[in-house]
């Protein structure tokens, strides 16, 4: 089954074309603003390094967020357009499924939705543990140690930078900031 995939819910813009499990021809172009002039074109590109014309399309695939609301409205109206004149299928793929829902592990998407939130979304072995959330970042951390339990995980997508990791309080300790000059062999303020 020949698929055309689309991504513009994110900072970046991409599409690709596989047969199977086997990836034809990909592009992608970190963007925040521009994926209306850039997606269709982008399209024709990779269908020609495929070596195929848009009527060997079976189907065509899109993410439909979380994510960029203007730039989910650029994907879904071309997907939808191009499906519609070639009479092929358009599929929705959520984009935290598209990120985590692949693989034999315990993997969780995370993107970052700003306001100190987290869209959160679980997998093991491509099976959801849990439906889509926006978490406080505490509470996705919460959640994520929850389901969890102790096991390797890899964490996915832009929230990941987002983590900060709960330590312990010590209030017998505290840290503080070198003054200048205090490292060995730093210069010395007025001098």
């Amino acid at each position: 089954m020949i698929v055309l995939a689309l991504d513009t819910c994110l900072n970046a813009c991409s599409v690709a074309v596989s047969d199977g499990d086997r990836v034809l021809a990909h592009a992608s172009e970190v963007m925040a603003r521009g994926h209306q002039e850039r997606l269709a074109p982008m399209a024709q590109a990779v269908m020609a390094e495929a070596g195929l014309g848009f009527d060997r399309l079976d189907r065509i695939g899109v993410t439909v967020g979380p994510g960029s609301f203007t730039g989910l409205r650029v994907g879904v109206a071309f997907a939808k357009g191009l499906g519609q004149a070639l009479g092929v299928p358009v599929v929705s793929v959520g984009t935290l499924e598209a990120l985590g829902g692949e693989g034999d592990s315990l993997v969780f998407a995370a993107i970052d939705a700003r306001r100190d939130q987290i869209y959160l979304q679980g997998f093991e072995g491509g099976r959801a543990l849990m439906a889509p959330d926006v978490l406080p970042v505490p509470t996705a951390v919460a959640r994520l140690v929850e389901l969890a339990q102790g096991r390797p995980l890899t964490l996915v997508g832009s929230g990941g930078l987002c983590w900060r990791t709960p330590r312990p309080a010590r209030p017998s300790f505290r840290r503080r900031a070198p003054t200048p000059g205090s490292w060995p062999g730093s210069p010395r303020p007025g001098r």
